[in-house]
């Protein structure tokens, strides 16, 4: 079984010529290449312009997946900025503040009158109404990908106090993980923002894990290892995975459907969860990062 990890889902600002340098030799699984959030105004085009240029020297950022985040098709720059990255060779784009199947479907075949082909998709769900639409925008197309929280904007529409447990989102958190998981999409946490407080991001990235994440998005390089981290099967998360694996075959070979292991009933739909274990764990040996695997 093939699992591809976004573990570390990393936004870069796209206007900032060093940000777009420095990318090339970071240890995240997916790259995002921002002409949204993080570009004022009055730097788009800058964006756009250094995007191409550093796309046109190479499209080699190493392992990562290269994915570009355009601003709303809706909004003055979009078009102009899938105009701008026609011609560039990238794995998928994401798209902001998605709140329904209709502006999803709509914005696709924007996408896809403007180049041609039939790119992967990502939306952010950001709002109450993206959340409340979740399960609509996730069974919309097979081209959706991913799933990638915005929490900051959630938050603000919520008129929640952030709070270090953020209790005021797991409500959100949870509906979009339903819906992603229903449709089978991969589903990202959205980021930890304060950045000298490693303590707190570190668990953020724990919840986000337990609740089920697939990865947690990232806006600063310093925040890497530990995401990284927090996402990776451990030793014994792989020696339990081998051990779940082994019980239920011996279990099949003597006709039963579940199995017995340390003294708890192993089910059938254990052997799923243990194979993508395995599968990750092994993809991040393949990237030479053993050195984040512990017990």
């Amino acid at each position: 079984m093939s699992y591809r990890p976004r573990r570390t889902v990393l936004y870069v600002p796209n206007h900032v010529a060093k940000f777009l340098h420095k990318a090339r030799k970071l240890d995240a699984d997916t790259i995002i290449f921002d002409m949204q959030e993080s570009v004022p105004p009055e730097f788009k085009q800058t964006a756009r312009d250094l995007l191409v240029q550093e796309f046109l020297q190479s499209s080699d950022f190493g392992h990562s997946e290269k994915v570009i985040r355009i601003n709303s098709l809706e909004s003055q720059w979009g078009k102009e900025d899938l105009a701008a990255i026609a011609n560039l060779e990238f794995d998928a784009i994401l798209l902001p503040r998605v709140e329904s199947a209709q502006q999803l479907l709509e914005s696709i075949a924007i996408i896809d009158q403007a180049r041609g082909d039939q790119l992967p998709i990502m939306v952010n769900i950001e709002s109450p109404l993206g959340v409340l639409n979740a399960q609509g925008i996730c069974a919309a197309t097979e081209r959706l990908q991913a799933v990638v929280m915005g929490t900051t904007d959630l938050s603000n529409e919520l008129k929640i106090t952030p709070t270090y447990d953020r209790a005021g989102l797991l409500t959100s958190l949870s509906l979009v993980m339903l819906a992603a998981r229903a449709y089978k999409k991969c589903v990202i946490d959205g980021p930890h923002f304060d950045l000298k407080n490693v303590e707190a991001c570190e668990f953020s990235c724990r919840q986000a894990r337990d609740l089920g994440f697939d990865g947690k998005a990232v806006v600063h390089p310093v925040q890497l290892d530990y995401t990284n981290d927090a996402f990776t099967p451990k030793l014994n998360d792989i020696q339990r995975a081998q051990s779940i694996i082994e019980a239920i075959e011996e279990a099949n070979k003597a006709g039963r459907n579940v199995a017995v292991l340390d003294d708890r009933l192993i089910e059938p739909s254990l052997k799923e969860w243990a194979e993508r274990v395995i599968s990750l764990y092994n993809r991040v040996k393949d990237l030479g990062q053993n050195e984040l695997i512990g017990s």
